[in-house]
């Protein structure tokens, strides 16, 4: 269901997204249909009192927001279990009474493990969100994330999953792969 929004000129919303410098972090997609506002993705102030959101139900084209915000704080348990459906084989797990999200994978050999974390660096980096990365023994990988800077789950970390799961790794796992 399609709200109406509030009219902003285009040159104002560009405007907003970019620095002093004419960069931006921020990433818009789908941003007008018919001539509605339907999806922005930004760091930055609101616009018009619009703030960040999606309405799609795939996390996996919503874009990572910093971290840097004052106002982010950990998500509670319950909102935790409710996004936890969206991402296929990633677990919940409690570490030092923080939550964070977990995957572990069996990699054909040393190396396609390192190839992995190459894939998964590179989506990070794009994402500007780091997760924690083990190797363990020759051929097992494990990725833990979770918000340093809240201690905690952010919805980037649940984005940041159904990006991973979104890379093409058949070539590099055993063939069963374990959650």
């Amino acid at each position: 269901m399609s709200r109406l929004l509030q009219k902003v000129p285009l040159a104002s919303v560009f405007q907003s997204f970019t620095g002093t410098h004419g960069r931006s972090g921020s990433r818009v997609f789908e941003m007008v249909r018919n001539n509605v506002i339907v999806g922005l993705s930004s760091s930055r102030k609101s616009i018009s009192g619009f703030r960040t959101f999606c309405t799609g139900k795939d996390l996996s084209i919503k874009k990572c927001v910093s971290c840097d915000s004052k106002d982010m704080r950990p998500m509670t348990e319950q909102a935790a279990n409710e996004l936890i459906t969206k991402v296929d084989g990633w677990n919940l797990v409690r570490e030092d009474d923080a939550l964070r999200l977990k995957r572990s994978w069996k990699v054909k050999t040393f190396t396609k493990g390192l190839e992995m974390f190459k894939l998964i660096a590179d989506l990070a980096e794009a994402e500007g969100h780091h997760p924690d990365l083990h190797l363990v023994g020759w051929n097992n990988v494990t990725v833990e994330i979770w918000t340093h800077a809240v201690g905690g789950l952010t919805e980037n970390d649940f984005i940041l999953a159904a990006k991973i799961n979104g890379i093409s790794m058949q070539n590099l796992l055993r063939r069963k792969a374990t959650n």
